[in-house]
């Protein structure tokens, strides 16, 4: 169990010494062109963090997770003859100590490392991923009376965001302007990946404050029939409106 219990340990403090290193130098010198720095911290720098961190991680397990234990010792046998100038020998003595495992220390490992392994069963087993597969999500934003779309699709900004997540949509420059009854309309899809319990859209744009829906969607989706209802993105009377459409790849 010590062996076991010491190794745990060593694979929490290797873990925390990888991200940490990684994430310190991201942070330092930010993630770099196309995350190139993000991936050479992570891969190239992250393992001497590990390395250092696996051997703190068995060290305090040695200095924390292991308590000293006295035993003492059974009453000395009393013989029937005592013989003639024979050394006193007291009633108790004490046994050399022994060392335990910490019940406090042992129990936050294996919280830990439960904690850490229904993550990696989250991830890696039970995917995160949509049932349906990427799906995609068709957008229409329609803009207030006497608002002009922008002139240019490239200054228009509208992000995904599933659960933390986020996703750009992107425009095509020969489609993305619609109208309806004299009011303009911008168009956008935007592929859709992870399940999530709360899924928002963002729209920035010039000449408008940034808008932000949040999705009446489940947790895993279903495609919708057809578009929604629009859907204002405030209270105002000329708040830019939104309706959706949602549709699977399989």
């Amino acid at each position: 169990m010590r062996i076991v219990l010491g190794f745990l340990s060593g694979v929490i403090g290797m873990l925390a010494g990888w991200f940490g290193l990684a994430f310190l130098v991201v942070a330092l010198a930010g993630p770099g062109p196309d995350g190139g720095t993000a991936m050479g911290a992570f891969f190239n720098i992250g393992p001497f963090g590990a390395v250092v961190g696996f051997g703190i991680g068995v060290w305090l397990f040695v200095k924390f997770g292991l308590v000293a234990r006295r035993v003492v010792a059974a009453p000395a046998p009393v013989p029937s003859v005592e013989p003639a100038r024979a050394p006193s020998v007291g009633s108790t003595a004490d046994a050399p100590a022994k060392g335990r495992i910490s019940r406090p220390f042992a129990i936050a490992v294996v919280v830990i490392v439960g904690g850490l392994a229904w993550w990696g069963w989250y991830e890696l087993i039970r995917s995160p991923y949509l049932t349906h597969g990427d799906m995609t999500l068709a957008l229409q934003f329609r803009l207030p009376a006497g608002m002009a779309a922008p002139a240019d699709p490239k200054d228009v900004q509208i992000i995904l965001d599933e659960g933390g997540q986020t996703w750009p949509a992107l425009l095509n420059e020969n489609g993305w302007l619609g109208h309806q009854d004299g009011r303009a309309v911008i168009l956008a899809p935007v592929s859709m990946s992870y399940k999530a319990w709360h899924r928002t859209i963002t729209l920035s744009m010039p000449g408008a404050p940034a808008q932000s829906w949040t999705l009446n969607l489940s947790y895993d989706p279903d495609p919708t029939p057809g578009y929604t209802a629009w859907l204002p993105s405030s209270s105002a009377a000329d708040a830019i409106e939104l309706n959706y459409w949602l549709t699977a790849d399989r």
